[in-house]
């Protein structure tokens, strides 16, 4: 089934869930008070759940959900944001996936607390535990399949592939974004801290099945090869209002393009706006 590949399927899951992650880099926090919010600067709260279905042409792919809930940590009160995504329909019988993807961070700062991965692809399993010390800068690691522990140090600002989605959301720099302009970030991820890329492209109006919505419009920078067209050939888009959630994305590959776009939402903290024409906007929060 090379129409979409396990590579391409991994890339999608991690490209969804930490999408914001190049421009965390660039905020240039410089102190402790910059990072700690307001109940009324969150801009999510308990409760909050997003759906996407992933389809090649009028295939569905896969269908990914993010739920958000407040909990309790090692006796602190911490925000426990749950992604899952799993194969549907025909790819299944060819391609069978199940991933979590979990995510323990503090509610005001939005730092990572611990980070949860369970996968089975195809056989291929994986069970893995990270602990963030991010004031010592070291992260723990549990390799709970292989039985093996490890301790690896990371950057004072590290964030895990799901509590960056929340972070960006939190202190998103509207106003420094320019078009065209790249970020960079080391992120820490399966022992080992990465670069990823990203560009700012301006902003659009996507058509969706909610109706027009106004858009931050990205491309990461992807490695070029078997699967993918060209090196910019990812682009995703970012609802333009408090909320930041993704609306789409979208990948070339080597047969055609894949698209992710939002197909439920819950308990959105703010509203969700929808334009009606170029000078109306409707709210609507569900």
């Amino acid at each position: 089934m090379e129409l979409i590949s396990k590579k391409t399927f991994q890339f999608i899951l991690l490209i969804l869930m930490n999408f914001y992650e190049p421009i965390y880099a660039q905020l240039n926090l410089t102190n402790e008070k910059d990072n700690f919010l307001t109940e009324n600067e969150i801009a999510f709260k308990d409760g909050e759940w997003l759906e996407f279905r992933v389809h090649y042409g009028i295939f569905n792919a896969s269908y990914i959900t993010l739920s958000l809930t407040k909990e309790k940590l090692n006796g602190s009160e911490v925000l426990h944001s749950k992604g899952y995504g799993k194969t549907t329909g025909l790819l299944r019988l060819f391609f069978r996936v199940e991933d979590t993807y979990e995510s323990y961070f503090k509610i005001n700062r939005t730092q990572p607390i611990r980070f949860i991965r369970k996968i089975d692809e195809g056989g291929y399993t994986k069970n893995t535990i990270i602990d963030f010390d991010i004031d010592n800068q070291k992260a723990f690691v549990n390799d709970i399949k292989n039985g093996k522990e490890s301790i690896h140090k990371i950057e004072k600002k590290t964030q895990d592939l799901i509590s960056t989605f929340y972070y960006l959301r939190n202190y998103f720099p509207d106003e420094k974004i320019k078009i065209n302009e790249s970020f960079d970030v080391n992120i820490f991820f399966d022992e080992e801290s990465y670069i990823f890329n990203l560009k700012f492209l301006g902003i659009e109006i996507l058509d969706t099945k909610f109706g027009k919505i106004e858009c931050l419009k990205f491309t990461p920078i992807v490695q070029t090869g078997r699967v993918f067209r060209e090196e910019e050939s990812v682009t995703l888009w970012v609802s333009n209002d408090k909320n930041k959630i993704p609306i789409r994305f979208q990948a070339n590959i080597a047969v055609g393009s894949i698209k992710c776009d939002l197909e439920n939402f819950r308990n959105l903290k703010y509203p969700f706006k929808i334009r009606i024409n170029e000078n109306k906007v409707f709210n609507n929060f569900n």
